[in-house]
């Protein structure tokens, strides 16, 4: 892999982590009540903040 496509890689996995990041800070901030108008239980904040970021490559 060329120095391009490294620095290009990593700069993708930051954009994934900033938006896991904000989505499961997001979330997290919501109450029980909020979370469960939404379907999402608080244990499956992580999963599903992982799951808007990374889509199946996480």
């Amino acid at each position: 892999m060329g120095f391009t496509n490294t620095i290009s890689a990593i700069r993708a996995a930051r954009t994934k982590h900033r938006a896991y990041r904000r989505t499961y800070d997001e979330l997290s901030s919501l109450t029980d009540r909020e979370l469960n108008d939404l379907g999402i239980g608080r244990s499956q904040i992580g999963e599903v903040a992982r799951s808007a970021a990374y889509g199946n490559d996480g």
